[in-house]
């Protein structure tokens, strides 16, 4: 029963998952306290002497069991309210023990209530030695079948009096170990569960938070090297006609170098004979799209198909329009397939894909269904890829007849220490600049007091020809109650803006897609001066003229995901406006956001300063699963240990990428054994 409440409560199944069952906590008994240093203000101490003295007094509920702990410079009294059968049956009057409790006064006498009590071997209370007590995590269902935090150390410690340093071989190099100065593995376990002092302690949870990174890192590694070496890729041989004609003829902006940078990196992965598998992040409005429609250029100048995958059906139209502008009287045929195209039209495109004739498809998850049959695709990019789970990214690569090259991009900056984990297995490329002519969006927060100037201010802007947003945060569980406080907001708004001198368009999440659609496209073309929604606008939604957004509520809303609203303006010329809206009492957490935010536009500080402030969550998508899930190690709080894991695997994979040498067979064989299968290991 107990085995199954284990396996139940703390996932216990195996001698392997009690040994990496690490204490939360230690309790510092290093040092034994003499009674007579026993002052008022002393924290927890350790005893150690003799019992002198057991008495019971008083009667049911007012039972209590007091015993005099002696030791050679006086005298302490021990008092128990509570299992007071168990602790009498248990202390032997003239027997030697250790004690532990924080020590209280009563009548101007020192007193513990309630200590811990361990029995020692006769005569040796003059040598006793403290020890760091770890503390285990535990639940109150194993607590009621005597399970607590205590008794799970005493199974572990049952379990390390079996074992040897054979049980628990080392795997990595002796060099890494020497240069890192790190303990052995067996050291290390036998530390961390039973350290002699703080610092052996220390040193062993550094080595094991250091072997979960470096085996983090190692795996993704051998996953990226061994597509390098092996995995087989379209071979894109030139720059074609296609490509230059549309660089020196279509292109609306001058490049930046960061553009320039990843297309080479991208041209020399299609041109390598391996599959390229590339994670491009870009912060809002740098330019992605750009190079996107330059690489399927670069595959069409090749022969081959390329397909856009967006996680929206307005977005993905977004993407459809604008390509289509820039290759007008291009020998390129786009098409667009979502959710919404005509049966009639979606055969003509379907057809168009399968025989060829078709260059570049963009479309939503529409573009996994069976029916479509691309043979000839060479490249597939998905936009905003944390979107789509592994499963549905993976059905796309098996439109064509060899795997294609995969650019997977996103938005959402990704903090260099999360990405190391989560993307470790992919090659990445950033572009970390603006197209020349944006403006830095100002970013101001205003409480509700200056509501009246805010609104009056967006009328200005209107005026002046351009457009706003006005963005209401999901506050409530219920989408009834979301609904509703949307509908509050909207009224407010029209108040403010009343028809006919202004109109209004509204989106939320319990839109049908259609009517939804039709209401974006009307501020889109500039029918209407004022968007008011929800964060269905988060990504995607790319209107030049709108200048201004607020965001009511700002401090309901995460760091990350207000740059992302932020994001919506400043995509042309203007000079655009974030303004955060607050209530006039708002916490010292929010305040900090709102801070930072109105500090900085880089959507990468933003987010190591977001990680920071909430730890790392959970990412989104199947791939991801799993790969910040860490016993010990965490990517926030031990980053340098990660940058010195990373470095470590890295130099290891440079010199042997096989892990053929000697000096690395045992970590070759851990790796091998350790690895959990499963068939992702080839895609992004």
């Amino acid at each position: 029963m107990r085995a199954d409440l284990l396996k139940k409560e703390l996932r216990i199944f195996s001698f392997a998952d009690l040994l990496e069952t690490f204490p939360y906590r230690y309790v510092d008994k290093t040092r034994i306290h003499r009674i007579a240093e026993i002052r008022s203000d002393s924290d927890a101490v350790l005893l150690s002497g003799t019992i002198t003295k057991i008495e019971l007094t008083g009667e049911k509920r007012g039972r209590r069991l007091t015993a005099v702990l002696s030791d050679s410079t006086g005298r302490i009294e021990l008092a128990w309210f509570q299992g007071i059968h168990w602790v009498q049956k248990n202390l032997l009057a003239g027997a030697h023990y250790l004690v532990y409790g924080k020590p209280s006064f009563f009548m101007g006498k020192a007193q513990l209530t309630h200590p811990e009590v361990d029995p020692l071997e006769k005569d040796a209370t003059s040598n006793a030695r403290g020890f760091m007590e770890p503390v285990y995590p535990s639940t109150e269902k194993l607590k009621a079948r005597g399970l607590n935090g205590r008794q799970i150390g005493k199974l572990s410690f049952q379990l390390f009096s079996q074992l040897s340093e054979r049980d628990i071989p080392e795997f990595m190099p002796a060099n890494l170990l020497n240069s890192l100065q790190l303990p052995g593995r067996w050291e290390a376990f036998r530390d961390i569960h039973f350290p002699r002092d703080p610092e052996s302690c220390n040193r062993a949870i550094r080595r094991l938070k250091f072997e979960e990174f470096f085996l983090a890192q190692m795996r993704m590694g051998l996953i990226r090297t061994g597509r390098h070496r092996s995995s087989r890729g379209i071979l894109f041989h030139k720059v074609g006609d296609v490509f230059h004609r549309f660089y020196a003829e279509r292109l609306p902006f001058t490049l930046t170098d960061a553009q320039k940078r990843v297309l080479r990196e991208i041209r020399q992965d299609t041109a390598s004979g391996r599959q390229m598998n590339r994670l491009l992040q870009g912060d809002v409005g740098s330019g992605k799209t750009m190079v996107a429609l330059m690489s399927m250029l670069l595959a069409a100048d090749n022969g081959y198909q390329s397909c856009l995958m967006a996680p929206t059906e307005i977005l993905a139209r977004q993407h459809f329009e604008g390509i289509s502008s820039l290759l007008k009287d291009f020998p390129v045929r786009v098409e667009l397939l979502t959710g919404s195209v005509k049966a009639k039209e979606r055969k003509q495109i379907l057809k168009a894909a399968e025989d060829g004739s078709l260059h570049i498809l963009i479309g939503t998850h529409a573009l996994i269904e069976d029916k479509v049959s691309l043979p000839g695709l060479g490249l597939v990019i998905v936009d905003e890829q944390h979107r789509f789970g592994v499963e549905q990214r993976a059905r796309l690569w098996g439109k064509g007849n060899i795997l294609p090259h995969v650019l997977v991009m996103t938005a959402t900056p990704i903090p260099r220490t999360l990405a190391m984990t989560a993307y470790g297995d992919l090659d990445t490329s950033i572009i970390d600049e603006l197209p020349p002519g944006r403006q830095p969006i100002i970013t101001v927060h205003r409480l509700e007091d200056s509501r009246p100037q805010v609104m009056e201010f967006i009328k200005a802007e209107i005026k002046s020809g351009r457009q706003a947003y006005i963005i209401f945060p999901l506050i409530e569980e219920s989408e009834k109650l979301n609904y509703e406080n949307l509908m509050r907001g909207y009224e407010n708004v029209k108040a403010w803006f009343p028809e006919p001198t202004y109109w209004i368009s509204m989106v939320h999440g319990r839109m049908k897609a259609d009517q939804k659609d039709t209401n974006m496209q009307r501020f889109v073309r500039g029918d209407t001066q004022i968007m008011v929604s929800t964060t269905v606008i988060e990504v995607g939604v790319n209107v030049p003229n709108a200048t201004v957004i607020v965001i009511e509520s700002a401090e309901k809303f995460g760091l990350s995901q207000l740059h992302q609203l932020r994001g919506r303006v400043g995509r042309g010329a203007e000079k655009s406006y974030c303004i955060l809206l607050t209530g006039n009492k708002i916490s010292r957490e929010a305040k900090e956001r709102l801070s930072i935010l109105s500090q900085t536009n880089d959507g990468f500080k933003i987010a190591e300063k977001d990680l920071e402030l909430r730890g790392p969550g959970d990412i989104e998508g199947t791939r991801q699963s799993g790969a910040l899930q860490f016993r010990l190690a965490n990517i926030v709080a031990d980053r340098e240990i990660l940058e010195k894991a990373r470095a470590a695997s890295v130099a290891i994979l440079d010199d042997d990428p096989g892990l053929e040498k000697s000096e690395h067979q045992g970590l070759r064989k851990y790796l091998q054994t350790g690895r959990e299968k499963h068939p992702w290991s080839k895609i992004s």
